[in-house]
């Protein structure tokens, strides 16, 4: 394509040319004013002079037409499955490219997909404004057409000075859905992150039932919130509809602890999705409050003391026996130093408060009346935990089994005690249980199956009549026994020769692990569990682990957000743990049952922006519409035409929407031709010189 103007290559300054110009046409205009003879031939010599020294040309430029940009951003995310809005975008989005098709010309079109490409994606709402303004960075202003938007409304990247924010104009929403949609919604209002274990905690949630955006939201009536704990069922609330309400929970174990609650449909509503909300609170424990026992002074007293004190989360309340009862050697009360034992309080008044309880050995000495070593049990069944560490006495008929203890306790002692060096053993079930699978030094990483620890040189030889034997001693007899009474837990340490590891005797072992797994289990850790189901989401995928002592079926049941199920086969992957991966691509709750346990994963937001309000709507983008020319128009009226307008004109009509025509160009060639040739201005200025001498000569 080539384009032709006038271009002035003046040899003098353009002031200079002026004022020449100006005093020229002054003369002129005298001269033909006094009838001078010659006066026309003088003008016409006078301009010919002009013209040469503003030295027109004409340009002629190849041109090569430059299409201009515009986008069409469709939007794919989650709330634009609701209902028909998908069949609409795409109906719209064919016919929309088959008007674009007649503009190729001058129009290059580039189409882009806004889809959630990972579960992580889409937890603060849909974004369509931000990856607009990208996608137009690399073109000029001044070649850009315009933007549509195929979307249902749920924008949640809108700038709020729209103005300012660099968008492309016109900017046309075509809107998916109806615009007279009603929906119920739970929403969160407050929900802690983490709350301390045994305390009471709230969540604050609102029920509401809305109808179309911009009319009156209902407020009136009750519904019915169904709650989950952990994937176990948790009761049901009725509550106010339109109004806060306070759900009061209490945390039973440290670590994540996931809340469900779902709100019961209403006829005719738009989606069951946002009727359901997760809240995943993180269980921490304030202080872990212990209370040891020390039958009498000993050399490991001191390790289980440093041990304790060592850790700041740990409240430790330690009294050694060192003047018991039946001692009578005269003393006067007030001379003596020592602090009398507040059995009353530690073992009635306050033994609740406990998180543990230790007897290091302990023995019958009456300090403890039989009361108390009953009220102990109670304790243990109703939740609390015992550790045992035996001595010597525990073989003797001074042992506590020999009081109400023995209910708690799962090892009889048999009254034997040996005395010769032995290195503790893991047992068969201590290598798929987690208080002593894969310590340090153990006998799993070593070919011949023997740890590297050092030894021991005193056992009590028990007989076990209940629980699981983790550890084996002397003659393969149990050296660590656990077991669950009631509600409670209780683990027996069949010797007190530990304190050897602590001193690093023969290299040592690990004391410090083993105790911090044991007194971990004893308090119900989940991450200790011997019998538990865990999952979680990694990298896309959902991994499953099922932890047991006993042999297992491998197969779960998995149940995605949308409610679909599969089955899911696990391997054994070390002796106890089986595991398995499952990719995901749903964002949402998961939810895993096996052998009568439920776990729980969370994929991506639990409770996502995309779905709080899913009610189609043109009111979010108008300020954006407004603010660039465009318009707005509901797909389910017909798709509008589509027009070029130039750039100062209006961009919408009652029927069609405008891209702007901007024209540009790209000048690939030029070539300049003198108006008039030089040579035949010379000719022509020296004949009218030479013509006006000689009218004036006549």
């Amino acid at each position: 394509m080539s384009w032709a103007s006038i271009d002035l290559s003046p040899f003098l300054p353009l002031p200079w040319l002026y004022a020449l110009s100006g005093i020229t046409v002054l003369v002129v205009l005298l001269g033909l004013a006094a009838r001078a003879n010659g006066a026309w031939l003088r003008a016409l010599a006078a301009a010919l002079l002009l013209l040469a020294l503003y030295n027109p040309a004409l340009v002629e430029e190849q041109r090569e037409p430059l299409k201009d940009i515009a986008v069409v951003l469709v939007d794919d995310s989650p709330s634009v499955a609701i209902g028909d809005r998908r069949s609409q975008v795409a109906q719209a989005l064919e016919a929309l490219q088959d008007q674009l098709r007649t503009h190729s010309k001058t129009l290059e079109t580039r189409i882009l997909h806004m889809r959630h490409e990972k579960i992580s994606d889409g937890g603060d709402g849909t974004k369509l404004i931000d990856p607009l303004v990208r996608a137009l960075r690399d073109v000029p202003p001044q070649r850009v057409a315009g933007a549509i938007l195929l979307t249902d409304g749920q924008v949640h990247d809108l700038p709020k000075v729209p103005e300012t924010a660099g968008l492309p104009a016109p900017i046309h929403a075509l809107i998916a859905g109806n615009p007279n949609e009603s929906d119920r919604r739970l929403i969160v209002v407050r929900a802690p992150s983490f709350g301390i274990v045994g305390k009471q905690m709230t969540i604050t949630v609102r029920i509401e039932d809305s109808g179309p955006k911009g009319s009156k939201d209902a407020g009136a009536g009750r519904a019915r919130i169904t709650l989950r704990k952990d994937g176990l069922p948790a009761g049901n609330r009725t509550v106010p509809v339109g109004v806060d309400h306070n759900l009061i929970f209490s945390l039973e174990h440290g670590g994540p602890t996931v809340f469900e609650l779902a709100v019961a449909p209403v006829p005719d509503e738009l989606t069951v999705q946002n009727n359901r909300a997760v809240v995943s609170v993180n269980g921490v424990r304030d202080r872990l409050r212990v209370l040891l026992v020390s039958g009498e002074p000993h050399a490991g007293e001191r390790t289980w003391r440093n041990l304790l004190k060592s850790d700041p989360s740990v409240d430790l309340v330690h009294f050694t026996i060192l003047r018991p009862p039946e001692k009578q050697d005269g003393t006067p009360i007030n001379e003596l130093s020592l602090i009398s034992f507040p059995t009353r309080e530690l073992f009635e008044v306050k033994l609740e408060e406990f998180d543990l309880v230790i007897f290091d050995r302990y023995r019958r000495r009456g300090v403890l009346p039989p009361i108390y070593l009953q009220n102990i049990v109670d304790y243990i069944e109703n939740g609390g935990a015992l550790l045992s560490a035996a001595g010597p006495t525990f073989a003797s008929p001074f042992s506590i089994y020999r009081t109400a203890l023995r209910k708690a306790l799962p090892g009889e002692p048999t009254g034997g005690v040996v005395t010769r060096g032995f290195q503790p053993q893991i047992s068969v079930t201590g290598l798929r249980h987690p208080v002593t699978a894969g310590l340090p030094a153990g006998p799993e990483q070593y070919s011949d199956g023997r740890p590297r620890w050092g030894r021991w040189f005193r056992q009590i030889e028990v007989a076990r009549s209940r629980g699981r034997t983790l550890m084996k001693g002397i003659d393969d007899a149990p050296l660590l026994i656990l077991d669950k009474v009631g509600d409670g837990r209780v683990a027996q340490f069949n010797s007190d020769h530990i304190w050897l590891w602590a001193r690093g005797f023969e290299g040592g072992g690990p004391q410090a692990e083993l105790l911090r797994r044991l007194a971990h289990w004893l308090m119900k850790e989940p991450e200790l569990d011997e019998d538990a189901l865990r999952a979680s989401v990694r990298d896309g995928s959902l991994v499953v682990n099922r932890r047991s002592v006993d042999p297992i079926d491998p197969a779960v049941t998995v149940t995605d957000p949308a409610g679909k199920t599969r089955k899911l086969t696990l391997s054994e992957v070390s002796p106890g743990l089986y595991t398995g991966k499952l990719p995901v691509s749903m964002a949402g709750l998961y939810r895993v049952e096996g052998d009568e346990h439920v776990a729980m994963a969370a994929a991506g937001a639990l409770n996502p922006l995309e779905m709080a309000d899913v009610r189609a709507s043109a009111e979010s983008l108008m300020p954006v519409v407004k603010a660039t020319g465009g318009s707005v128009r509901w797909l389910r009226d017909g798709l509008p035409s589509l027009r070029r307008v130039a750039a100062r004109r209006s961009k919408a009509g009652r029927s069609w929407i405008g891209l702007v025509a901007n024209e540009q160009y790209l000048v690939t060639g030029a070539r300049r031709i003198s108006v008039p040739p030089p040579f035949l201005l010379l000719i022509l200025l020296l004949g009218s010189i030479a013509w006006a001498w000689r009218r004036e000569g006549e």
